[in-house]
């Protein structure tokens, strides 16, 4: 069984975390880009789109708006399983998009290159009542 949440493991994963989404708020492309990793296996599922494979995640980057990215975090975890593997998922919210909660997974495999998201789903719902 792997070690989970080896501390500079999850400092590693949570550095890589916060690179993607200051990258995703200032619609640094390239960044977001080099974040994912290259390869016909990975997905993301997100809010209005079913992505398969880098190429087509690349191309979205490419064509959506930079308007109302900024969003606000919540409730992040971030789970190491040995060193090469991590969950992070998060929750987050919009000035865009009031009355909603966005969710956020992605999964993060280390390779030689460094973490790369492999899988990411992205979801929003009606913000739950309280």
């Amino acid at each position: 069984m792997p070690d989970i949440d080896i501390p500079e493991v999850v400092a590693e994963v949570r550095k890589a975390f916060e690179d993607y989404e200051k990258a995703l708020v200032n619609n640094e492309v390239d960044k977001l880009d080099e974040l994912f990793r290259d390869d016909a296996r990975t997905i993301r599922y997100g809010a209005g789109e079913i992505l398969y494979g880098y190429a087509e995640i690349k191309a979205f980057r490419a064509a959506r708006s930079p308007v109302g990215l900024g969003r606000t975090l919540a409730r992040t975890v971030i789970t190491t399983y040995g060193r090469d593997f991590a969950t992070a998922s998060t929750l987050y919210e919009r000035p865009s998009a009031p009355g909603k909660i966005g969710r956020q997974m992605q999964t993060w495999v280390r390779f030689p290159e460094g973490w790369r998201v492999v899988a990411a789903h992205v979801s929003l719902i009606d913000a739950p009542k309280n």
